[in-house]
């Protein structure tokens, strides 16, 4: 029960592999050609990479907590040194304060070598988390960036493209599809990056996979108002008038046509009289 209560409960690099490279394929089914196949396969790699580093975060390092107990075993033996001969000292130095201040210093700065040295495994960790983490972030912006461009109002058929706007050359559905896998790879990243502090509790590691969680989250809010946009005209598209009548979803000042508006009457003087009651 309890083990699978822990695997329902924990992230599963394994499975965050299988997910990435199924959307990998899915995208290359689609965008085989694409540079967000491309980055699906980094992606990919990355993820592979997380589950070794993961393990490796998760490992001790025996050896250099062999070289730290070695030197515990070493400075407590010269702490008793210390403390059999210090009232010796006192006695042939009763008068000399230096010698007392000396060795007060010297048992700071011997405990602040052995709290360095207590905490070098973990931050030797922590450097490997904040160097795998700083990559997914990158990542994240990559992806970010293969999305800037694809913007639905360029879908409108009366939209004017300069000379060097981009070109757009998606169907709805297919843009549509294009920023679904773009918020898919993002959560994919905050995965993987929550992947690394599953089983290592450190304060600025768990603080750095907050920023990419947050960073995706963010990232992945602006596509979906992408996406909302789509949605709307592709609705509005569907509910097009007849060929020659301007439909309002098209239109370039994007103003809505209401009952409220005034109606220019452009009938000619002379042919009022003709008009239909």
């Amino acid at each position: 029960m309890s083990s699978l209560l822990h695997s329902n409960s924990a992230l599963d690099p394994i499975k965050i592999i299988e997910t990435v490279s199924v959307l990998q394929m899915r995208i290359a089914e689609r965008f085989p050609d694409s540079g967000l196949c491309r980055v699906c396969a980094i992606c990919l790699q990355i993820s592979q990479q997380a589950r070794e580093r993961a393990k490796f975060i998760d490992r001790p390092v025996y050896w250099l907590r062999a070289a730290i107990w070695l030197f515990v075993v070493i400075l407590t033996g010269g702490l008793i040194y210390m403390a059999i001969s210090l009232p010796q000292r006192l006695i042939n130095f009763t008068e000399n304060w230096e010698t007392i201040e000396a060795i007060t210093n010297e048992m700071l700065l011997l405990s602040a070598g052995l709290f360095f040295l207590l905490t070098l495994e973990n931050r030797f960790k922590r450097r490997r988390a904040l160097s795998a983490l700083h990559e997914l972030r990158a990542l994240a912006h990559v992806i970010d960036m293969h999305q800037l461009t694809k913007d639905p109002e360029r879908l409108v058929s009366n939209w004017i493209s300069g000379e060097h706007s981009p070109k757009m050359q998606m169907t709805a559905f297919e843009l549509g599809r294009y920023l679904d896998y773009c918020c898919e790879m993002l959560s994919l990243t905050g995965k993987i990056a929550a992947v690394y502090v599953q089983r290592f509790d450190d304060e600025v590691a768990l603080e750095a996979v907050n920023e990419v969680e947050m960073l995706t989250s963010s990232l992945s809010a602006r596509i979906w108002q992408k996406t909302m946009l789509l949605n709307s005209l592709e609705s509005r598209i569907t509910q097009q008038p007849s060929v020659g009548t301007e439909s309002p979803a098209v239109r370039r000042d994007k103003t809505p046509r209401t009952d409220a508006m005034p109606r220019i009457d452009t009938t000619p003087p002379a042919d009022k009289g003709h008009e239909a009651p």
